[in-house]
């Protein structure tokens, strides 16, 4: 099994603190939050890890570790970003975005997924919402999950709180067959969506979201199904979000700031 870290982005919503550095080499209590995703990818038995690199590359430089890096990150999103590391799609992947932290035991349980396409998804996500924001109504996406545990839905903005039925986290697992299913699908919407609005979101093939993508897999008949966990990660996307975490760690351990 391999891991993908997806940190090409230029975190916009950071230029706070990364005008020049990946929001994913932010300090967070001592380690660059891309050093702890190494950790507890190694941690948990995983050393074949790439990461996708864009802006400020050579700001991202740890040791055995495989570099791609998405020159046209500023024009691009996490789909293509995840394209660049196709030469990789020969084995089981765990994909994951360099502004989040999870908890070990979340990429364990991810891991061990049998299907095809796995996403992380938090059941509680209303708790870390009302600490995050102060409320559960604000920069929301859909994700509607049938009784098998299917994905069926995802990725509209601000929809009704009940079209909610968990957070989509940031942490993916595909199948090196899934992975396969996955490129030729890419290879279709290339051909057909270059300069047209690909899925919901309204982006053309290259801006694809990775909610896109698994929509696209969806609509395909393929099942995603939902991974559940409660809690167990924190995302740093905003210049409040690093602040914030960074003054409840002050009294916290890391696994309690994550645990919320």
């Amino acid at each position: 099994m391999k891991a993908i870290i997806l940190a090409a982005g230029s975190g916009t919503r950071l230029k706070k603190y990364t005008e020049n550095l990946p929001k994913g080499m932010l300090l967070f209590m001592g380690k660059t939050i891309i050093e702890r995703q190494l950790e507890i990818y190694r941690d948990c038995g995983i050393n074949d890890i790439i990461i996708v690199r864009g802006f400020a590359a050579d700001k991202i430089n740890y040791p055995d570790v495989k570099y791609y890096d998405n020159e046209k990150y500023a024009d691009t999103n996490m789909v293509e970003s995840l394209m660049t590391a196709k030469k990789e799609f020969n084995d089981d992947v765990i994909v994951s975005y360099s502004d989040v932290l999870f908890e070990p035991e979340m990429l364990k349980k991810i891991a061990a997924s049998d299907a095809d396409f796995a996403c992380a998804v938090d059941d509680n996500w209303k708790e870390y919402w009302q600490k995050r924001y102060g409320k559960v109504d604000f920069d929301t996406e859909s994700l509607s999950i049938d009784p098998d545990d299917n994905i069926t839905e995802l990725g509209l903005e601000n929809p009704p709180i009940e079209k909610i039925s968990a957070r989509y986290i940031g942490l993916l697992k595909f199948s090196a067959s899934g992975l396969k299913f996955i490129q030729d699908t890419m290879e279709k919407a290339y051909a057909e969506f270059e300069n047209k609005a690909w899925q919901q979101s309204g982006k053309t093939v290259r801006k694809a979201y990775m909610t896109d993508l698994l929509n696209a897999i969806i609509e395909s008949g393929r099942e995603v199904k939902a991974v559940h966990f409660n809690n167990g990660w924190i995302e740093f996307d905003t210049n409040e979000d690093y602040e914030n975490a960074v003054e409840w760690v002050k009294n916290k351990t890391i696994s309690e700031i994550i645990n919320l």
